[in-house]
């Protein structure tokens, strides 16, 4: 290390205001040098700290040194025995605006230098002691406890103190207060004294400070209550309220606009809710459940009766029955009321007289009227009269007797003692009541579904059915006993006690039972389809279809023999039965082929039989339904066996092919014939055309030679003709070619020369342009340069620039002129002299003179 360096190790140079830290090896004592100064370090000396800069604390800000120095009362270091400066350890030092300090050996920048905290209006401080001390107005505080510097103000800071939060004012607009609960034993602002956990308001109206011990629960606001609002509280405690009046925890009550025109809710008040006010206009009531009576109590089980027009407020523990505002009844001429009662009451008749009703009275009342029932009174129904048409009726029912009837034809209105009777019927009548016909009104006894129907039968309606025309219907009354046959077109209304009787009829083919259902019975004619199957004496068996024309003898319509008809209940089904019964019996006396060859006669013979005089009957008759058979069609035979029916098959096959074999041999010949006839047709014609086609040739070869000459003679004059033709056009194709090369030549050359012209003229446009350009601009430099010039010579003065001129020369002048020398030349050895021009001024100088 060179000698320049080490001195540089061993000078310190300290700026004003900065200061190191020197420890001395040989004691260990650490001190401290401060500047302005320039400090020599010895060899036993280290410097351990700095330069560094002293710490300054601006007005109105602090800083907090740990560890900081002892001083005496003079405010003197104090150092140990061994001169070391004492310190109180773990100990704070809070240092406000002063001179700049050092930071001796130990002491530690905690918090650097920090702004004074300003706490503005409506705010403040919440602080906590942490040490137990006496602050500067006398207070003794003690660890632990809380108070607020509040604003406007600065803080000055304590090691005894800390900040736990800054606590800002609420604003307490009008209808509004803040619920305040207090944290541990305090006095209000108003004086009072708080345990811990109570709550209570302050309405009045500004910014609120809560003090150390409270805290603000919520901001309640005020309802503002109107002629239809009202408000519904409830008691959490017992207390006075703001009337004076006592509440008993769990009590309830309604404050109104007669009572305040805004109310904040107490802290022991619990809002239920708002009660809109119940209006009832003059056709309005109502009934109120549990009514509170002039104590203030519920009545708890009672009622009472409200008429309109009024406006109230439901008290609490009050409701309304049923929840609703009932409508006064108004009855019409044709409407009731049925009423019953629920306790013993006197009661006002129609008639204006005194009545006492009984628990479970029942009576009627009738229009036109109004009606309010009384709270001892419900209405179980209200009745209208129902208009009922001759083809009409309900079915009513005595509550009392059980007696069931029908009422038809008439405006009728139940009483209190009927009620409408629901009469039930089978389903299955009930579907073919809800198709809207019965499918036997069908020809052919089809079995059709119903189609279905928007909504279900009124079952209170008295039944009715149509009959169709040329049908009828039986009916059984169970109560009597009797059955009775309406004939169509008719409408049958059933009565209470009235069944239909229903058909069950065999159908399809061949015949099955219980396939159509029906409640009418046509009377016909009509037909019905059957399959059965029969077997000859030489045992073929065949399968015959066949359709019966039938009709039933109604030409008595007495109660007696009208029954005949539905004495048999599946007429269908037992007349196919008969009857193939008698078909098989015929045919299995006969042969194939003689059944083949006579079905006819012999199914219609065994249907109807012969009569004297071996002649076939016209109709076949079953007595017991007067049911009529009167024809039979067979509309098919086939052979049940697969072996008589591939022979008759192999017959029939064999026939056709013998018939068809006899046709194709009459039209071969007859074939033969015209073919014989058409060659001889074709010979003739081939010989007349051959005849014309050489009378055509002879033509042609005429014409040919005709053709020939034209050709030759016309080819040499057509060549010709085109040689000249193509001289010509050839000889005006140069000459327009020579014309056309000139005039291009031409154009182009003129083009040439214009496109010259034009850039000489462009040329000269643009130099000419460019020099007026530049003369323009040499014009205007020369004038603003002449300007310029005159400007600062008028701005000088010619006087003032004769004497700039002449300033040197008659400085000069006068200086030789005190020194008394009359001419002089004076050089610097460096500049040369003219000597000619000297000379020549010497001479021009002496001729003026002499």
């Amino acid at each position: 290390m060179s000698r320049s360096s080490k001195e540089s190790d061993s000078i310190y140079r300290i700026p004003p205001y900065y200061y190191i830290h020197v420890l001395d090896q040989n004691s260990n004592v650490t001190k401290v040098e401060t500047g302005p100064k320039t400090f020599i370090r010895q060899d036993n000396e280290k410097v351990i700290l700095g330069p560094e800069k002293m710490i300054t604390v601006p007005p109105r800000h602090y800083c907090i040194v740990e560890n900081p120095c002892l001083r005496d009362k003079d405010g003197k270091l104090v150092l140990d025995d061994y001169g070391q400066i004492k310190l109180r350890h773990a100990d704070q030092d809070i240092r406000l605006a002063q001179d700049p300090f050092p930071l001796y050996p130990g002491e530690v920048l905690k918090q650097g230098v920090t702004a004074l905290r300003v706490v503005v209006a409506n705010s403040a401080l919440r602080l906590r002691a942490v040490l137990d001390f006496e602050d500067a107005s006398g207070e003794k505080r003690v660890a632990g406890d809380e108070w607020l510097f509040e604003g406007p103000g600065t803080l000055i800071p304590r090691k005894e103190v800390e900040i736990i939060e800054t606590v800002r004012a609420t604003v307490i607009q009008p209808n509004q207060a803040i619920r305040l609960r207090a944290r541990r034993e305090t006095r209000d602002r108003d004086g009072h004294m708080r345990v811990t956990g109570e709550e209570w308001l302050v309405k009045k109206v500004g910014a609120y400070l809560p003090g150390a011990y409270e805290e603000v629960v919520t901001v309640e606001d005020a309802f503002v209550l109107t002629e239809k609002k009202a408000l519904h509280l409830r008691a959490t405690g017992t207390y006075k309220d703001v009337n004076g009046v006592t509440r008993k925890n769990g009590e309830e009550w309604l404050v109104t606009m007669s009572d305040t025109e805004a109310h904040i809710p107490d802290v022991y008040e619990e809002v239920q809710g708002v009660i809109e006010i119940t209006t009832l206009n003059n056709r309005q009531y109502c009934v109120i459940m549990d009514p509170v009576g002039s104590d203030g109590k519920p009545q708890l089980g009672q009622k009472k009766l409200v008429k309109g027009e009024k406006s109230f407020f439901l008290l609490p523990g009050e409701s309304l029955e049923q929840g609703i505002i009932q409508d006064v009844f108004v009855l019409g001429e044709d409407e009731g009321l049925i009423l019953k009662a629920n306790e013993s009451f006197d009661d006002i008749s129609e008639d204006g007289k005194k009545v006492l009703r009984n628990p479970g009275d029942r009576w009627m009342i009738r229009g036109p009227r109004e009606y309010i029932p009384p709270v001892e009174v419900d209405v179980t129904d209200r009745r209208k009269a129902m208009p009922l048409d001759e083809n009409e009726g309900i079915y009513v029912r005595d509550i009392k007797t059980g007696k069931v009837r029908a009422v038809c034809g008439q405006t009728y209105m139940l009483t209190h003692d009927e009620e409408l009777w629901m009469k039930e019927l089978p389903p299955a009548v009930e579907l073919l009541l809800a198709g809207g016909k019965d499918p036997l009104a069908d020809r052919g006894y089809r079995n059709i579904a119903p189609p279905p129907r928007e909504g279900e039968r009124d079952k209170t309606r008295v039944i009715t059915y149509r009959v169709p025309h040329n049908a009828a219907v039986q009916i059984y009354d169970y109560t009597e006993k009797k059955a009775r046959v309406i004939f169509g077109p008719e409408l049958v209304m059933l009565g209470p006690d009235e069944q239909f009787t229903q058909l069950s009829i065999s159908g399809g083919k061949p015949k099955k039972p219980n396939v159509i259902k029906a409640l009418c019975l046509l009377l016909g004619p009509d037909f019905c389809t059957d399959i059965i199957t029969v077997e000859t004496a030489d045992h073929a068996r065949l399968s015959l279809q066949l359709s019966y024309n039938w009709h039933f003898d109604a030409s008595d319509k007495s109660a007696k023999e009208a029954a005949k008809l539905f004495s048999v209940p599946d007429f269908v089904g037992d007349a196919c039965k008969a009857i193939a019964s008698r078909i098989r019996g015929a045919v299995a006396g006969v042969q194939f082929d003689d059944f083949h060859k006579n079905s006819a006669r012999i199914i219609r013979s065994s249907v109807f039989g012969l009569d004297e005089n071996k002649k076939i009957r016209n109709k076949f008759t079953f007595p017991a339904n007067k049911l009529n058979i009167t024809s039979v069609d067979i509309q098919s035979v086939e052979p049940v066996d697969q072996r008589t029916r591939d022979a008759l098959q192999k017959s029939v096959q064999l026939a056709i092919e013998i018939t068809t074999n006899s046709q194709e041999a009459a039209a071969r010949h007859e074939a033969e014939r015209l073919e014989q006839e058409a060659k001889g047709r074709l010979e003739r014609q081939k010989i007349s055309d051959e005849a014309e086609a050489e009378r055509a040739r002879k033509e042609l070869l005429e014409l040919q030679a005709q053709s020939a000459a034209v050709e030759s003679t016309g080819q040499a004059k057509a060549e010709a003709q085109s040689r000249a033709e193509a001289a010509r056009i050839q000889g005006e194709a140069a000459v327009q070619q020579a014309k056309l090369k000139a005039e291009a030549t031409k154009i182009e050359a003129e083009s040439d020369r214009e496109r010259m012209t034009k850039d000489r003229e462009a040329e000269l446009a643009y130099t000419a342009e460019e020099n007026a350009l530049e003369i323009s601009r040499a014009k205007e430099m020369a004038a603003i340069e002449t300007e310029k010039f005159s400007n600062m010579v008028n701005a000088i003065g010619a006087e003032t620039i004769q004497a700039i001129a002449t300033a040197g020369p008659d400085m000069q002048v006068k200086l030789l002129q005190s020194l008394g020398l009359k001419s002089t030349l004076i050089t610097d050895g460096s500049t040369p002299v003219n000597l000619f021009s000297t000379a020549q001024g010497l001479i021009g100088a002496m001729g003026t003179s002499q």
